[in-house]
């Protein structure tokens, strides 16, 4: 029996404390929450109605979106007929905002020519612009196959003629989808101009399979794409239109890339090159697999919370948590004694599972975070955790005002006290997965992580709690200690004895 007892003591120990061991040894850590660590947050409006489906089918474009970004730890959930994106961790929220929100098709455009900077009068009627003529029109005499790089003279890069057209405003990008256009070059490599004359659209986005960053073996970033089974032959009549020609690939107004063709036939994948970085060439393969979203959105809230703001609620959170802790120890050892003791070894050993526990969600592909909701779960499951130790001591202290001896009535009194911890802790759990199951946002979080809490609390007190009380009844040196006894911590005194002693 007592070998039974010591080895459920000494497992739960080590189950315990190998997760928190594990979690320190492979660097794992809880993945915090927008609140915890700064970050996005942003609520999306359709500008129209759409039903669930499609609502449903914009929060994952914009998840794959977020992910493509390598950002890790992303909540995008529909709220009745919007949609919540929060972002924790990142930096450049406005360009996150800007890759996630896009509303616009991706299309490919021919580069027809390059434009200067506008210098017309602002707020004059837009025209469109006509096509370019002469040395300015970008032709396939400007590539060179030995280099298979493309690169207009200096003088022809642009033509002056279009200073007095006004760019295409980006709204009208698709309302323009069959006439030319101009705009910004932007950021794409070998920009020549300013601004881009651009043709016609000849194809959407819809016609990419998918897109990936690779890097080659001399050290260069490209950016592949593989098509689909009729976006390749559609692919192919652009190329040979367009051999040894720039094709622009804009979205929402915005070009994000500008490449030259070099082959006039492409068996499904086509690379794009140029000089790229790691991250540079991620944004666009993420832009160029995920570049339509179904419904234009409507920013209706934006929050920006700093990584500053984010450590003062965790330093805040932690204190709160960690003085509560310290409170309850010192009140269960000064009331309970030695049990008290058990309490805070208890606590400890709890705390180092739910620590590893969490973070290996963290890491794992469900990518748990932890928010201050789930931080306040976490200290009210302290509350619920103790309430199962003086639930079990109050009914010894039942057991020794009966007449029994501790070490008769710590094993009775766990039998009943369990059925009591059982009820408390399956009404606590009700209550928390009705919670997680119903609510959105951080209640999610707290709901979680107080489930998670009584779950493992149930556990510890079979296999912790109660053997560990068992074995500490049966020794004289704990139950006849003269301040620290278990024998003075449930009060038991009998005729003639000195208050403390041990029947």
């Amino acid at each position: 029996m007592t070998r039974r007892l010591v080895a459920s003591v000494v497992l739960t120990c080590v189950a315990c404390f190998g997760m928190l061991g594990l979690a320190v040894g492979l660097n794992w850590s809880p993945k915090l929450g927008l609140d915890l660590q700064g970050g996005l947050s942003v609520v999306f409006q359709p500008a129209r109605h759409v039903d669930n489906s499609t609502l449903q089918e914009v929060a994952t474009i914009m998840s794959l979106r977020v992910n493509g970004l390598g950002v890790s730890g992303s909540t995008i959930q529909t709220q009745g007929g919007n949609i919540v994106v929060q972002v924790p961790g990142v930096k450049q929220a406005a360009s996150v905002l800007k890759t996630i929100g896009t509303t616009a098709e991706l299309y490919f455009r021919p580069v027809l020519g390059g434009a200067p900077a506008y210098t017309g009068k602002t707020g004059v009627a837009y025209k469109v612009p006509p096509s370019p003529t002469g040395p300015y029109v970008y032709s396939s005499s400007y590539f060179n196959p030995s280099t298979g790089t493309y690169s207009p003279p200096a003088t022809y890069a642009q033509d002056p003629a279009y200073a007095s057209y006004p760019s295409t405003p980006a709204s009208a990008d698709s309302t323009y989808r069959n006439r030319n256009v101009i705009f910004s070059a932007g950021s794409p490599t070998s920009a020549f101009a300013p601004r881009y004359v651009l043709g016609p659209v000849q194809a959407t986005g819809t016609i990419i399979k998918s897109a990936f960053p690779a890097l080659q073996t001399n050290g260069q970033w490209v950016v592949n794409f593989n098509l689909t089974s009729k976006g390749s032959a559609i692919f192919n009549k652009i190329a040979a239109a367009n051999y040894q020609k720039l094709l622009a690939n804009d979205l929402d107004g915005q070009i994000v890339s500008a490449p030259s063709i070099n082959q006039s036939s492409f068996n499904g994948a086509v690379q794009i090159s140029g000089n790229f970085n790691s991250q540079s060439a991620s944004l666009l393969a993420n832009q160029l697999t995920y570049g339509a979203l179904p419904v234009q959105l409507r920013q209706l809230d934006v929050q920006t919370v700093s990584p500053s703001l984010g450590k003062s609620s965790l330093r805040a959170g932690l204190f709160a948590g960690l003085l509560g802790l310290l409170l309850v120890m010192i009140y269960t050892i000064i009331y309970y004694r030695a049990l008290g003791i058990v309490v805070v070894l208890g606590l400890v050993t709890t705390a180092a599972f739910l620590y590893g526990f969490i973070s290996l969600l963290g890491v794992s592909s469900l990518g748990l975070t932890l928010d201050l909701s789930g931080v306040t779960g976490l200290i009210v499951s302290v509350g619920i955790t103790v309430d199962s130790y003086v639930v079990y001591f109050e009914r010894l202290k039942d057991e020794v005002r009966a007449g029994r001896s501790v070490r008769a009535s710590v094993d009775r009194g766990f039998k009943s006290a369990y059925r009591t911890i059982l009820s408390a802790d399956a009404v606590s759990f009700i209550g928390a997965l009705i919670l997680w199951l119903l609510s959105i946002g951080n209640v999610k979080g707290f709901a979680f992580q107080l489930g998670l809490s009584t779950l493992v609390d149930v556990v510890t007190a079979y296999t912790f709690t109660r053997p560990l009380v068992i074995l500490l009844g049966r020794s004289r040196m704990f139950t006849e200690a003269r301040h620290l006894g278990v024998a003075r911590g449930l009060a038991r005194t009998t005729p003639g004895a000195a208050p403390g002693a041990a029947a």
